[in-house]
């Protein structure tokens, strides 16, 4: 292991790029639909070993250095990124007559961006670096700074984030309850960094037993609580409704011809007039993904009309849908990307709009400025989709509610406020399709379980092509349909949460990590200059 560590610190030029983007893409093998965390272990120790080997020109001094540590972390971020999020080339080939020009855009351009977080994360823990433990915990401080940053600059973009390489599995999972995506994300830099200290020998011994200490309590933690999950779900499934999910199966061509509208609509509404599944109850609320109606709703009293031909007394639906709002005179409507709830008379009686919309997808950023470029939305609506300023809870009769995520809302776990103690369920509803069956929508399922995990609340999730399930609040799936599969499911959702955890409580835990691999990495790296002197 020395003389691979060796040779790796001694690579100079294109094999140090070469072998900088291969260990990131080799990470995303730790990503759905893979779930092979094991390759993060690789991954990371060569990145370490890379950045013991940089120097940067022998006269430039800091300054030098720090840049070659920024390209460096850069290279690794690009490989990471490319290989995790290449599919989303796939939305722009649905019309590639209008934008398969910008494929490289999407396919290497958004990687290229992110992947100066992972700069920015090598810089930082380069300045920090030592020669032993020190420098394991600047890269997991580091990162998990990095990781942070990327969930809001910019409106942010947290796909992906590292931590998720870390709970493939329901028992890896329940660290994000008290820790969140970003305490776990830390952590599990550091475990998949240690075993560099076996090439370079300092520190070894007290690291590989810390990290070891993290990794068996990361699975010890997951035991615990899955020990008691199943009498937690039963003592907090009182007062219990039966819900639908609906898995309708539209391709993305034929949500764009408007010559499908009306039998799309019809689609949605013969599967959920399906009997109940294995002689159950029939759904008390039937959730279809979002923008599943393919017009105005509130322009079609028909549609509404028709929809309560289908509901049974006491049924409600919930559905993703376009909702126009009237700008004034001169102005052109506004367009929102909501939910919602419709009773059995087929009135709307709750509704709610998405708050964080998708850059280039649903709005254009600087839009008057790209708009001349030639850069627009890669939607139909004309002018794009304007942001709710609050988010709303969805209330059915009764006065149970849903914590609605529409579409990709769900990556973002600091945007879920605190109005999320007042209701029984995460609602998800998404359209995936535009991706295909690539690993984009695996990736994505697997984000919505964690913030299950995180806030203790069953998981509601409707997707036009999948994933669509029952998830409860330890990630564990209930019921669920594949990518690719038409189809309903049923099962029982509780009044009650299990428990309920708090952004701050995972907020306070993630920076007193990041306090705590600070520290260390502080204290080593001023050790480390004492004795050089």
């Amino acid at each position: 292991m020395e003389r691979l560590a060796g040779r790796i610190m001694l690579l100079w030029g294109w094999p140090r790029a070469i072998l900088a983007i291969l260990a990131g893409a080799l990470g995303a093998l730790a990503l759905p639909p893979f779930g092979f965390f094991a390759a993060f272990f690789v991954s990371f120790t060569v990145f370490v070993w890379l950045m013991d080997g940089t120097t940067g020109h022998p006269n430039g001094g800091l300054f030098s250095r720090a840049r070659s540590a920024f390209f460096l972390g850069w290279l690794f971020g690009f490989g990471y990124f490319v290989a995790g999020l290449w599919w989303l080339g796939n939305a722009l080939l649905v019309d590639a007559e209008e934008f398969a020009w910008a494929l490289p855009l999407a396919v290497f351009g958004l990687p290229a961006y992110l992947a100066l977080f992972y700069g920015l994360a090598a810089l930082v823990a380069r300045i920090l670096w030592s020669d032993g433990l020190g420098r394991i915990a600047a890269l997991a401080f580091s990162f998990g700074l990095a990781e942070w940053l990327r969930s809001f600059v910019l409106t942010g973009f947290p796909w992906n984030a590292i931590g998720y390489g870390a709970m493939p599995m329901p028992i890896m999972m329940q660290s994000a309850a008290p820790l969140g995506i970003f305490g776990v994300t830390v952590l599990a830099v550091f475990v998949f960094s240690a075993p560099a200290l076996i090439g370079t020998k300092k520190g070894m011994g007290l690291g590989l037993a810390v990290a070891a200490l993290l990794f068996c309590a990361h699975f010890g933690f997951g035991y615990w609580r899955l020990h008691g999950a199943d009498a937690a779900v039963a003592a907090a499934s009182k007062d219990p409704i039966e819900v639908r999910i609906v898995q309708p199966l539209i391709d993305q061509s034929r949500k764009l011809d408007d010559n499908e509208r009306h039998s799309i609509f019809e689609e949605h509404l013969t599967l959920s007039a399906l009997p109940p599944q294995n002689g159950g109850k029939r759904p008390d609320v039937i959730v279809w993904p979002e923008t599943s109606i393919p017009f105005i709703l509130t322009d079609n009293p028909d549609a509404l009309s028709r929809i309560a031909d289908v509901l049974q007394d006491g049924q409600v639906l919930i559905t993703g849908a376009v909702r126009a709002e009237n700008a004034g005179v001169g102005f052109a409507p506004r367009y929102y990307n909501s939910i919602y709830v419709i009773d059995s008379q087929g009135q709307i009686i709750s509704a709610s709009d998405k708050v964080h919309l998708v850059p280039y997808g649903e709005y254009v950023p600087y839009e008057d400025l790209l708009r001349q470029v030639g850069i627009t939305d890669a939607i139909a609506m004309p002018g794009g989709f304007s942001a709710a300023s609050t988010r709303s809870l969805l209330t059915l009769p009764g006065g149970r509610s849903f914590y609605p995520l529409i579409c990709y809302e769900a990556i973002f776990p600091d945007e879920i406020d605190d109005s999320v103690e007042r209701t029984s369920a995460l609602l998800n509803v998404t359209n995936d399709g535009w991706f295909g069956a690539t690993p984009g929508p695996y990736q994505h399922f697997l984000q919505a379980r964690i913030r299950a995990v995180e806030t203790g609340l069953p998981l509601i999730r409707s997707a036009n092509t999948g994933v669509s399930a029952f998830v409860d609040p330890f990630g564990r799936v209930v019921e669920g349909m594949d990518y690719n599969q038409k189809g309903v499911i049923d099962s029982t959702i509780g009044s009650i949460p299990v428990a309920h955890w708090y952004a701050h409580t995972r907020q306070s835990y993630f920076w007193l990590v990041m306090v705590v691999m600070l520290s260390i990495a502080a204290i080593s790296r001023t050790s480390f200059k004492f004795k050089k002197n």
